[in-house]
């Protein structure tokens, strides 16, 4: 089974849980960005409750592709993301094991959100064990039978139900005070659970 979305940032849990069920995962590439999506945003959880991040993008308003869609580097975006997830994850049991490998992205510039958001991408699926073979919707080549599209996860609303997921509680550092919250960041997951996040995927999946 192959899986399509959208290059989303640090994408929710419940697209990897689907992800551990699939062969590869196919990227809408060709289809217009729309802002106040999980295309440039992605949540967290603090001691306060959530936290959205959201990354500034070179917008004018008309309609261009994902793939064509350059970072704004106005603003010190970059510092406030990464102070975030130190102040939200520092206390978790894996964020020293892991912190370096994300670091350096809020160093660095990045020209365009789709490559900035597959870099995070095969990070995660790295330290996850979950590399599965990306494939772009771009390529005349492709083969889509049998493909779920999952791309309305992109949509916040729609996290609330994904179809073949149904998230098994884990671990996090504030559940003592807000509660398990569902459908964060893949970050949570792999800085409160390290290695065993990917048990925690194969529980979620309920479709047979």
């Amino acid at each position: 089974m192959k899986v399509i979305t959208y290059p989303l940032y640090l994408a929710a849990v419940p697209l990897y849980a689907r992800l551990y069920a699939s062969e590869s995962m196919v990227i809408d590439d060709m289809a217009p960005f729309v802002k106040q999506t999980f295309r440039n945003r992605a949540v967290i959880a603090t001691e306060s409750g959530t936290q959205s991040l959201t990354i500034p993008v070179v917008h004018d308003g008309g309609k261009v592709a994902m793939r064509d869609v350059r970072i704004s580097e106005h603003g010190n975006w970059r510092h406030q993301h990464w102070n975030a997830i130190v102040s939200a994850y520092r206390k978790s049991p894996f964020f020293d094991y892991y912190a370096d490998d994300f670091a350096h992205f809020y160093e660095e510039r990045d020209g365009f959100l789709m490559d900035f958001n597959l870099r995070l991408h095969g990070v995660v699926s790295e330290l996850l064990g979950l590399e599965r073979k990306v494939e772009f919707l771009s390529d005349e080549a492709l083969d889509v039978t049998g493909t779920v599209d999952l791309r309305r996860i992109a949509e916040p609303k729609a996290l609330q139900t994904v179809e073949g997921v149904v998230m098994r509680p884990y671990y996090q550092v504030f559940a003592q005070r807000n509660g398990f919250v569902p459908s964060l960041s893949i970050l949570d997951l792999l800085f409160n659970m390290g290695p065993e996040g990917l048990l925690v995927l194969r529980d979620s999946v309920c479709e047979k």
